[in-house]
């Protein structure tokens, strides 16, 4: 009995597992003069989809009948994917946390339309369980005709400050050494990613050369292009991936790469009474992917806690000195 269950449950687990790996071999390799790519729809949805059908379609009848089962069961699949492709190094855990909502329900749906198929006994049931898994390679190609269609956001955030505008300024233009104790950002420490450690400027005006610097290797260079001393500094900002560490950030989220790019950033100093100044801080950035309405909601996340982080170190200096 327990050699037929290990059996079932190896079919039911390993056969959408290895349809899951193959998917990803194919999809990662840019195959095809760029027809499939893992930075695609087809991937982050339609093979999560066609794990979930697979999952249901060699599972027990019985067990098929259960709405939970056919919902979750195939989560158990997609944990085994992602565990083995960060066990070999193939995949960054960041990455996957990033994309681990879409996947969970693309797969629940999979599963749910795999169940209504097979309790319903459809006589072609084979033929449309494997259009259903085949899905991803059809559609990539139609995907990547279509083409990526590149989008600017914008990442506000303020922060309000009781101190004399001089010092909040000075705290603006160039910032000392960030220690861990100050760096009260969590999204991105979450993620792994390079916290920020100082910035630096050579000149108070137009033509300043600014460069922010992070841990991990990450750089900054920024070119001042509008100031107002002690009221609004504006910048255009590059990042050259060439100088990131192959370790510091996976391929797909790098920053000056193919898909995500930092364009530039501006604080503005906004009296509010006798006492208090808010400083704005915003910054533009560029995503490149056929996904961008999920893309743009984790980016936005990522530069609004990367720069809340910095405000909090500005107010705090500029309040304790």
């Amino acid at each position: 009995m327990m050699s037929e269950t290990l059996k079932r449950l190896l079919l039911i687990v390993g056969l959408p597992t290895l349809f899951a790996l193959l998917s990803y071999a194919v999809f990662r390799t840019d195959s095809l003069n760029g027809l499939f790519t893992i930075m695609s729809i087809s991937f982050i949805l339609l093979v999560p989809f066609g794990i979930g059908v697979l999952t249901i379609y060699f599972s027990n009848i019985e067990k098929v009948k259960s709405l939970s089962y056919r919902l979750m069961m195939p989560w158990a699949v997609i944990m085994v994917f992602f565990f083995i492709t960060m066990l070999f190094g193939f995949e960054g855990w960041a990455c996957w946390l990033m994309i681990m909502p879409v996947f969970f329900g693309a797969a629940s749906l999979g599963g749910w339309v795999a169940g209504r198929t097979r309790l319903r006994k459809h006589k072609n049931e084979r033929l449309q369980i494997s259009l259903l898994v085949l899905l991803p390679f059809f559609i990539s190609p139609v995907e990547r005709y279509i083409g990526d269609h590149p989008s600017i956001y914008k990442a506000y955030t303020y922060i309000d400050i009781d101190a004399d505008k001089a010092n909040i300024w000075n705290n603006v233009t160039r910032v000392r050494g960030i220690s861990s104790t100050e760096d009260k950002g969590w999204l991105t420490e979450t993620l792994g990613f390079p916290r920020p450690l100082r910035a630096e400027l050579n000149y108070n005006g137009v033509g300043g050369y600014r460069k922010a610097i992070f841990d991990k290797g990450l750089i900054f260079h920024e070119q001042v292009t509008n100031y107002t001393d002690q009221k609004f500094m504006r910048f255009t900002i590059q990042a050259n991936p060439h100088e990131i560490p192959s370790t510091t950030m996976d391929e797909h989220v790098v920053i000056g790469g193919e898909y995500f790019d930092v364009i530039d950033g501006t604080y503005e100093l906004e009296k509010l009474n006798s006492k208090t100044y808010r400083l704005h801080l915003y910054s533009h950035f560029k995503l490149t992917t056929t996904f961008n309405f999920y893309a743009g909601l984790w980016a936005d996340w990522i530069m609004k806690d990367i720069q809340n982080k910095i405000l909090q170190v500005i107010k705090q200096r500029a309040e304790n000195i």
